[in-house]
């Protein structure tokens, strides 16, 4: 396992699609996964949007979408559940994509946002507006989403060595920031009132409680502009995992393009953790999930985000119907479920780059 690649330079047999000025190759496999995951996805979201002390079925659920139906089916379904399961899809799709970009640059299966030390930075700025400041829910979010690219910018500087990042460096450098920041945020949660930590602690926990159309429109834009430059970049990113100096030779900027993947990953996280807490592993099995079921070393970008979307609304179906007398934040099932998968993962030695 390559840990995640974007793209490879000796992709399996595809067909070439035309789309205006540009060229897309189409590789079978992976669009059949591709399109079997955004299916499985759309019907794991009508299903969610069921859930709930008001009994709605699937049927209701579809005319409520079309604002037809019962007011109150309506009512619900639009302010209340449409934007939490949107909310779960796309940030499970930026998750992923920050994921394929980090394990890309890094050349390393356990290069994620979570690993690095972005979700904690993301953590530290959240923490600091609910105890220091008491802040409110936009004040938390932005503070989440600071934090998180301050992290970035941190361990991107602390990890250039020779010019250029990378490797081994770039993960030990985040985990050893990331360590540093846990230590603060457990300063912090100690430092603040019993209220602020419990709320503190809650936010911690990743959640899609109350998620609203402005969590929504926050992940959203981040997808709708991000996701579609870790595509354009994808094929320099696969040349750049043969080495720089071949990359260079080939005409790639490397500098350059790793510091645009990079901070595209980083805005992805921080934008997906602002709009619901940190969510545990998603960002790093969905990559690697895809590229076993394509059968390929590569992880279509596509297909990254549509398996990413897929985890975490399967997620928050099982955090909603687990047989357990309290609400089960959805970051709690996701790192459980991811867990098991690193440590299934560090077993295999073998299939794990460092």
């Amino acid at each position: 396992m390559t840990g995640g690649r974007l793209t490879d330079l000796r992709p399996p047999s595809g067909s070439l699609v035309r789309v205006g000025r540009w060229h897309v190759v189409v590789h079978p496999r992976t669009a059949l996964v591709s399109g079997l995951l955004i299916v499985v996805t759309l019907g794991a979201a009508i299903y969610a949007m069921t859930i709930g002390t008001l009994d709605i079925g699937a049927v209701d659920v579809f005319r409520a979408l079309f604002h037809a139906g019962d007011a109150s089916d309506v009512r619900v379904v639009n302010s209340v559940r449409l934007p939490r399961t949107l909310t779960a899809a796309l940030a499970g799709a930026a998750l992923a994509v920050s994921g394929s970009v980090l394990q890309s640059v890094s050349r390393n299966a356990l290069g994620s946002p979570e690993i690095v030390g972005f979700t904690t930075g993301a953590a530290t700025g959240a923490i600091m507006q609910i105890v220091v400041y008491q802040a409110g829910d936009l004040q938390v979010a932005l503070g989440a989403f600071v934090g998180g690219v301050l992290t970035a910018v941190v361990v991107y500087l602390l990890s250039v060595k020779g010019g250029t990042t990378g490797g081994y460096q770039l993960i030990l450098t985040g985990i050893g920031v990331g360590a540093v920041l846990q230590a603060v945020n457990d300063f912090l949660l100690a430092y603040g009132g019993l209220d602020e930590a419990v709320q503190a602690n809650v936010w911690r926990a990743g959640s899609l409680s109350l998620r609203g159309w402005g969590h929504v429109t926050t992940v959203g834009v981040a997808c709708l502009v991000l996701i579609p430059v870790v595509g354009v970049l994808a094929k320099r990113a696969s040349i750049m995992e043969m080495g720089d100096d071949l990359a260079a030779q080939l005409g790639v900027r490397t500098g350059r393009t790793r510091l645009v993947l990079v901070f595209t990953a980083v805005f992805l996280a921080a934008a997906a953790t602002a709009a619901c807490g940190p969510i545990a592993f998603v960002a790093l099995a969905a990559p690697q999930l895809v590229n076993r079921l394509t059968g390929s070393q590569s992880v279509s970008v596509v297909g990254a985000a549509a398996m990413g979307a897929c985890l975490l609304v399967v997620s928050d179906i099982v955090s909603q119907t687990l047989p357990v007398q309290a609400a089960v934040p959805i970051g709690r099932v996701t790192g459980v479920i991811g867990g098991m998968y690193l440590i299934w993962l560090l077993t295999r030695k073998d299939k794990v780059r460092v």
